[in-house]
C-alpha cells in the first residue's frame, strides 16, 4: 500500500487513484489534491482534463509534460479550503525542486463545479491574508459602544 503523494495520510488507493482514474472529486480540496498527485506522476493529460475550458485556452500539454518531469515533488501543504455552492477556492502550497533547486508554489486556486465535476478555474499567486485594522480609540473620543459617552467614562473605565 503506497502513501498518497498528496499528504492527505490515506493510501493512493484509496485517495486520489480513484479521481485520476476518472471518478468525480467530491469537493475542490479533493480535485486540488489529485491535480498534485497528478504532478507527481507527470500526468499532463489530467491535468488538461480537469481545467475548466476557460482555462485550457492558455494550457500546453507538451510545456507541461517537459516541466513536470524535470521537478521533483517534496510536499504539498493545504492551507485551506472553502466550497459556496458551485464555486470553491483552496489555498495551498507545493514544494518541489528544479535542477536541485528548492521552490514553494503558493497558490489561492478558484474551482467551479461544470455538470456535476468540479474543475480549476484560475489561482492567485502568493496571496495575502487579509490585514487586521486596530482602529486606536482616544480617551476622550466617543465610546465605539455607542453610548455617545467618553470612552474613558465608559468601556475604557
Amino acid at each position: 500500500m503506497t502513501s498518497c503523494p498528496c499528504g492527505s495520510g490515506q493510501s493512493l488507493e484509496l485517495c486520489c487513484a480513484p479521481l485520476l482514474a476518472g471518478a468525480a472529486a467530491a469537493t475542490p480540496e479533493a480535485l486540488m489534491r489529485s491535480r498534485y498527485t497528478a504532478f507527481t506522476q507527470a500526468n499532463a493529460v489530467y491535468l488538461e482534463d480537469t481545467l475548466a475550458p476557460e482555462a485550457k485556452e492558455d494550457y500546453d500539454r507538451a510545456e507541461t509534460e517537459k516541466w513536470i518531469k524535470e521537478a521533483k515533488w517534496n510536499g504539498l501543504e493545504v492551507r485551506s479550503s472553502s466550497e459556496d455552492g458551485d464555486n470553491g477556492s483552496v489555498e495551498f502550497v507545493a514544494r518541489y525542486s528544479l535542477r536541485g533547486k528548492p521552490f514553494a508554489h503558493h497558490e489561492l486556486g478558484s474551482f467551479k463545479k461544470l455538470d456535476g465535476r468540479w474543475v480549476y478555474v484560475d489561482g492567485v499567486m502568493n496571496p495575502r491574508a487579509q490585514q487586521r485594522v486596530v482602529e486606536k480609540v482616544g480617551r476622550n473620543d466617543p465610546c465605539p459602544c455607542g453610548s455617545g459617552n467618553k470612552y474613558k467614562k465608559c468601556c475604557g473605565a
